[in-house]
């Protein structure tokens, strides 16, 4: 994929450091010891990598998706089966906020886009397919990579954030199929900063619980879904 092709697609950016101090709380906090749920590619963070954190911080098992994914985990030294109950708490491990944004472990998953172009907009101008949101005065859009194709989900549309610059900004008309419209405002972006959705340390590092509250799906399938469309890196 060339460097243009990349930049047009969001990022999945998996943090060891918070992934392996959350594996170390949920292995803690479990009463048979840590069996975690592993399944849809452990909710999008990567099967292989929770699953060699999972097993550093002393966890007994996994449960997953298929036999081929026992015997993967096997080589890796972790016992895994397609049946039973996981008993890890998955908000610990990942780094996930709970219905009410309250995070008990830092987010293990940030997801980022970054802008693609800038332009005004005056007051009254309509945005995005449908003219579902118009401007209540002057400002400045910002074209960002991430749309539905990727889990950014359509409802979000005029109700969700991204943090750029360590500024809260609205998504503003209908999601695209691969990119989305945020009113800046008169902060000064450019052609290439970086819009996180959710997690990192910012503004939008819980927005995930409203992303939750605002489609209807829970936490998981929101996180899976994205984790597994968007470009996935890691990063200490």
């Amino acid at each position: 994929m060339s460097e243009l092709s990349q930049s047009a697609v969001p990022r999945a950016v998996i943090s060891r450091t918070s992934l392996a101090s959350g594996a170390v709380k949920a292995v803690a906090a479990a009463p048979r010891g840590g069996v975690a749920d592993l399944r849809r590619d452990a909710w999008g963070h990567g099967l292989i990598m929770v699953a060699q954190a999972l097993r550093a911080a002393g966890a007994v098992g996994a449960l997953v998706d298929s036999e081929a994914d026992v015997a993967l985990l096997r080589e890796h030294g972790l016992h895994a089966a397609t049946t039973g109950e996981p008993d890890l708490d998955p908000h610990l491990l990942y780094g996930l906020p709970d219905a009410q944004g309250v995070l008990r472990a830092d987010p293990v998953m940030r997801v980022t886009g970054r802008v693609l172009s800038t332009k005004p907009i005056a007051a009254g101008g309509g945005v995005s397919y449908g003219y579902t949101h118009r401007a209540s005065e002057d400002s400045t859009l910002a074209l960002v990579v991430g749309g539905y194709a990727q889990g950014i989900v359509r409802a979000l549309g005029n109700h969700a954030h991204v943090d750029i610059h360590g500024v809260r900004m609205p998504i503003v008309g209908r999601i695209a199929m691969d990119v989305c419209v945020v009113d800046v405002g008169d902060t000064e972006v450019a052609p290439g900063d970086v819009a996180t959705y959710f997690g990192g340390w910012g503004s939008t590092r819980t927005e995930l619980a409203l992303w939750s509250e605002i489609a209807g799906l829970t936490v998981a399938e929101l996180v899976s879904v994205v984790g597994q469309k968007c470009v996935r890196e890691e990063e200490d």
